[in-house]
């Protein structure tokens, strides 16, 4: 087991060559380390800016194994690694960051939301559906419409249903292909708000100021950061990151989507819709508008090193630029207010992320 804080020069690994993956990767290396990817796509985005990939599938023994000599301390860019994957490298005596708890309890959306009530980050109200007759006892006891997805995988819109009858039932509960499901009350909410936050081996923690977000067909298209909220409710989302960080025993930069409900004659009420265990699209302004961003921050958490400042010195506008809309880049790129961040894929395929840009709106 390596002693922390590691020294540059020691050696990452990342599962996941995706473009979170590459901008970790970019972050480790400013800060002198060596960057190793596991990631069964050849050529990644990732392994084209770091030390060595290794092309293999995530639950690959061998591939594991070697991962585990290779990296000091091992990552992840994306919650469906599998969890076991991350079992089999803490088992090896790899270093593991976040540990396979953190995984396991995002993986799965009953699991995630059991985990956080428990830990007093207040969610909306849901059913376990296994059956038809489990999804018409939901539906009765939650209220219509409601909001059907699969316990496990889906994002970005995919594996979700809106069921606004009880006749919709079957025919929805169909469109999941029978995988186990969780029913979800839906969420009169005013807008979904999101914080990073960051832990490190030792518990201390650093939270960044809250960002608002915007979606199009069930994807993140704009993250306003820092959010107009008043000194509660940024208090109150602190409170929640803290509180799923340490109930995680967690290392490393994770995601916090929330709704924001309001609340005739008091305060409004913040909901968390789910976790990321992970870097997120929503901390991505933090590169434009953070002394240390939320790249950074992972790598000098799980690395052992102290954690950033996380005060915002201006307000960001990142878009995300899906499909075509990569080829603005000729454009955007002569903007002085935007800094354009290419993922480096090769395919712009229609709803695909392949870069964002951020906006700067002011100095704080």
């Amino acid at each position: 087991m390596p002693t922390l804080p590691l020294p540059p020069g020691s050696t990452l690994g990342i599962l996941g060559g995706g473009q979170l993956g590459r901008m970790l990767s970019q972050a480790a290396a400013r800060l002198g380390f060596d960057v190793v990817i596991l990631d069964p796509e050849p050529n990644s985005p990732a392994g084209r800016v770091s030390t060595a990939q290794i092309v293999a599938a995530y639950d690959d023994p061998e591939a594991l194994t070697a991962l585990g000599r290779a990296a000091d301390v091992v990552t992840f860019e994306f919650e469906n690694v599998p969890a076991a994957s991350i079992e089999r490298l803490a088992e090896a005596g790899a270093l593991v960051a976040p540990g396979p708890t953190a995984l396991r309890v995002s993986q799965d959306r009953v699991d995630e939301k059991t985990f956080l009530n428990a830990v007093g980050a207040p969610t909306v109200a849901f059913a376990v559906v296994d059956t038809l007759d489990d999804l018409v006892v939901g539906l009765t006891e939650l209220g219509l419409p409601a909001l059907l997805k699969t316990r496990r995988e889906g994002y970005d819109g995919k594996g979700q249903v809106w069921i606004h009858t009880i006749e919709d039932a079957p025919a929805a509960l169909e469109s999941l292909g029978g995988r186990p499901a969780i029913l979800e009350a839906k969420a009169t909410f005013v807008r979904e708000l999101s914080v990073i936050a960051a832990r490190d081996w030792d518990g201390h923690m650093a939270v960044y100021p809250l960002g608002e977000n915007r979606h199009e067909g069930g994807v993140l298209r704009t993250t306003l950061a820092p959010a107009t909220v008043d000194e509660k409710t940024q208090v109150r989302a602190r409170a929640i990151a803290e509180a799923i960080l340490d109930g995680l025993d967690y290392v490393g930069v994770v995601g916090v989507e929330l709704f924001e409900i309001p609340v005739a004659g008091g305060d409004d009420v913040l909901l968390v819709n789910e976790i990321a265990p992970r870097v997120h699209n929503t901390g991505h302004w933090t590169q434009d508008g953070c002394v240390c961003d939320q790249f950074e921050q992972h790598i000098r958490a799980v690395a052992g090193w102290p954690l950033g400042p996380t005060a915002a010195h201006a307000r960001v506008e990142m878009k995300n630029l899906l499909g075509d809309e990569v080829e603005e880049w000729r454009v955007l790129s002569a903007k002085a207010d935007e800094r354009l961040h290419l993922y480096g894929k090769t395919e712009a395929r229609p709803g695909r992320k392949m870069a964002h840009v951020n906006r700067v709106l002011g100095a704080l």
